[in-house]
C-alpha cells in the first residue's frame, strides 16, 4: 500500500498509533494483511520520515517506535519510507542517517523481519550510509515512463552530489545515475532504481525490455508500477522473464558494472545516444548486457575477455 492509506489523523490516545482510513479499510489493516498472507503473498506499507507523507497524510517523524510496533501488530512485511516534509533534517549525511536510523532501530526492536526500503531519493549520499541500516535505498528522484531524454524537473547529471533529485527522471537517466553506485550494493543491501514502468504505455516494447533487463542485472528491486489486473500479454511476458529474474535473484548478489560507454553519432556528427557494455558475475558464470540508447543501429566489436576478464 503506497501513500494515503491513512486516516485523517493519528489515534488521539497516547502513544498515538497510526490509524487506517476507516472508509477504505473498514475491517482494518490487520484483516487485509491476513487475506494477503492467505494468498501466499506479503504486504508492504508506506510512511515518510517527516511530519507528513508526500500525500500530506501524517508521517512517522517522532513516532518511529509506535509506528514500527503497529506495523508488527498488523503483520507488515515491507516498509517504504519516504522523505517528504522532513523539517529540514537533511543537507548532510549524519543528519539524514540519524533520521532514518531511528526507524531502522524501531523496526529491528519489534523482532519481526520487515524489509526496510528507504526512499530519500539519494540525498546526502545515501549509498554511503544506508547499507548499515536498510535493505534498499532509492538513488534518484522519481522515475517517469520515458525511455531517454532530459527534463528540468530531474536536473542533476549525476546522482553524486545531486542537490535536487526532483522527479520525472527518464529510465536512461536513472541508469546513468546507477552506474558509479553499483559498487555499494550486495547481498542484503541494494540500490533501488525506482519502480518499473513496464506496461504503462510511454515506451516501446524494446525499450520496456531494456528497462526490465537492466533493472534485473543491476540487482534493483523489481517493483511493478503497472496495474497487474489490466496488463496485456506483452507486458506479462516481459515482467515474468524467468531468465532475467533468476539473474536478479542470483545468490552471489553482484550487480553488473558498466565497463564501456561510447557516444553514438549520426552522419552529421551529432550525438544521438550512447552504447554501453555492462558485465558482472553470477554463482555460475557471468552476465553481459549491451545497451544502445540511440535510434540507429550500432556495431561494436569486443571479446568476452575484454568485458569480463575473469571469465
Amino acid at each position: 500500500m503506497d501513500d494515503c492509506w491513512h486516516a485523517s489523523e493519528r489515534s488521539p490516545h497516547k502513544p498515538h498509533p497510526p490509524v487506517a482510513d476507516p472508509e477504505r479499510f473498514p475491517d482494518g489493516i490487520k484483516a487485509l494483511s491476513d487475506k494477503i498472507h492467505a494468498m501466499g503473498l506479503k504486504i508492504g506499507i508506506y510512511s515518510s520520515a517527516g511530519t507528513m507523507t508526500c500525500g500530506r497524510r501524517f508521517g512517522s517523524l517522532g513516532y518511529e517506535e509506535i509506528d514500527a510496533k503497529t506495523y508488527k501488530e498488523w503483520d507488515i512485511d515491507y516498509l517504504k519510507y519516504d522523505n517528504c516534509y522532513n523539517e529540514g533534517q537533511a543537507g548532510y549525511d549524519l543528519i539524514s542517517y540519524d533520521r532514518y536510523a531511528k526507524m531502522s532501530r524501531a523496526l529491528s526492536d519489534t523482532g519481526r523481519p520487515i524489509v526496510y526500503a528507504m526512499c530519500n531519493w539519494g540525498e546526502d549520499g545515501t549509498w554511503n550510509w544506508a547499507p548499515t541500516i536498510a535493505h534498499s535505498w532509492r538513488i534518484s528522484g522519481d522515475i517517469t515512463d520515458v525511455y531517454d531524454g532530459f527534463d528540468d524537473r530531474c536536473p542533476c547529471e549525476s546522482a553524486i552530489n545531486c542537490k535536487l533529485p526532483g522527479f520525472h527522471c527518464s529510465m536512461m537517466r536513472i541508469l546513468d545515475f546507477a552506474a558509479p553506485l553499483v559498487q555499494k550494493a550486495g547481498p542484503g543491501h541494494w540500490n533501488d532504481l525506482d519502480m518499473l514502468e513496464v506496461g504503462n504505455g510511454g515506451m516501446t516494447t524494446a525499450e520496456y525490455q531494456t528497462h526490465f533487463a537492466m533493472w534485473a542485472v543491476i540487482k534493483s528491486p523489481l517493483i511493478l508500477g503497472n496495474d497487474p489486473m489490466n496488463m496485456d500479454a506483452v507486458t506479462k511476458a516481459i515482467i515474468t522473464n524467468k531468465w532475467l529474474i533468476d539473474i536478479n535473484q542470483d545468490l552471489q548478489g553482484e550487480p553488473v558494472v558498466r565497463i564501456r560507454k561510447t557516444l553514438v553519432k549520426n552522419p552529421h556528427g551529432e550525438t544521438i545516444g550512447v552504447a554501453q557494455i555492462w558485465a558482472g558475475g553470477l554463482v555460475q558464470g557471468a552476465v553481459v548486457a549491451i545497451v544502445n540508447s540511440s535510434p540507429d543501429k550500432y556495431t561494436t566489436n569486443y571479446t568476452l575477455q575484454d568485458v569480463y576478464p575473469s571469465a
